[in-house]
Formats: C-alpha cells, sequence, structure tokens
C-alpha cells in the first residue's frame, strides 16, 4: 500500500486538495477530522467527548484517534493506499502510526506539508465558519487558538519524518490546480 500524509493547519487547504488526490490516485481518504465530526453528529459518547476538545481549541486524546485509525486501516484491506489528511498532528502519534504501519507490514511513502501564512488561515477558517456550521470556525478566538495549537505541537512532526527524508513542502496559496500539480509530481516521483 502506498500511504500519504497530507500536512498542514487548519484552513490550509487538505479537505480541498484531499478530494482531488483521492479522485487521481484512488486512495482511502482517512481524515481524521471527518471521522469526528461524524461522531459529534450523531451524538456519540466519542463525538461529545471530542467536541469538548474541539470546541476550546485543542486537539483530540491521542488514543482515541490512533484506535480510530486502526479500525479504518483493518476496514479497508484491498485500498491502493490511504491519504492521511490531517493526522498525524503530534511527533506520539507520527510514532503510533509508524508503529501501527509497521505492523501491518506498511509504512508512509510521503509526507506532504501545505505552507500557509496564519493571515490567510485566519480569513479562511473565518469565512468557512460563515456556512459549515462548525462550532470550531466561527470564532476569531478559537479560530487562532487551533492555529496556534497546530505551531506548538505539529512542527515536531515535521521533525520527526525528515529524519526519514519523507518530508516535502508545497505552497499552500495561490491556484488551487497549481497546488495540485505540485502535490501530485511529488506523489508521481515517490511512486
Amino acid at each position: 500500500m502506498f500511504h500519504v500524509i497530507l500536512f498542514g493547519p487548519p484552513g490550509s487547504g487538505k479537505g480541498t486538495q484531499s478530494e482531488r488526490l483521492i479522485a487521481r490516485y484512488g486512495f482511502k481518504h482517512l481524515s481524521t477530522g471527518d471521522l469526528l465530526r461524524n461522531e459529534i453528529s450523531n451524538n456519540t459518547t466519542l463525538g461529545l467527548e471530542a467536541k469538548r476538545f474541539i470546541d476550546s481549541g485543542q486537539l483530540v486524546p491521542d488514543e482515541v484517534v490512533i484506535g480510530m485509525i486502526s479500525d479504518a486501516l483493518d476496514k479497508n484491506p484491498d485500498a491502493k493506499g490511504f491519504l492521511f489528511d490531517g493526522f498525524p498532528r503530534t511527533r506520539a502519534q507520527a510514532e503510533a502510526l509508524d508503529t501501527l504501519l509497521a505492523q501491518k507490514g506498511s509504512a508512509i511513502a510521503v509526507f506532504l506539508a501545505l505552507e500557509v501564512s496564519e493571515t490567510e488561515l485566519t480569513k479562511r477558517l473565518l469565512n468557512r465558519g460563515l456556512t459549515s456550521g462548525r462550532s470550531d470556525d466561527n470564532n476569531e478566538t478559537i479560530v487562532k487558538a487551533r492555529i496556534a495549537e497546530y505551531n506548538a505541537k505539529t512542527s515536531a512532526v515535521a521533525d520527526y519524518y525528515r529524519q526519514f527524508d519523507k518530508v516535502v513542502l508545497i505552497k499552500g496559496e495561490g491556484l488551487i490546480d497549481d497546488i495540485f500539480s505540485a502535490l501530485c509530481r511529488e506523489i508521481d516521483a515517490k511512486k
């Protein structure tokens, strides 16, 4: 299986680019955000617990996320590969993911990081909050907390994958098609 991590702060365009990459390469999309939002919309115990963290701009605990990832991998044994969207978010999650994949005879092929300025991220998230119904997108204080949380904790994830020479930085501002082309060039180079 060919596994790709698409990385970037909230509002960097991971969702938009993920859809296009899945259509092109046939990857199984694994977005912990989508999995969690599904749990929240169904008012499950996990969803309610996750909502508490998300609404305060914090990350959902690792054990919850890793369990969801393992279940998703097990449910899709014939997938061509997985596109990890917004996960891992901490070094501990990255290590746990690599351990999980190694147990399943696989590994991450490439770590693609979308780079977007904080000003642009804030603008994108607040605009998305006008129509998304997501409580974490419609409050500027929470938006800035999410960006700060991302910067504080997730830069270590890129550092972790750098040691394996898997990190590629992609400019996440500009035309959607140009960003997509840059992502595809990097995936094609690793296949």
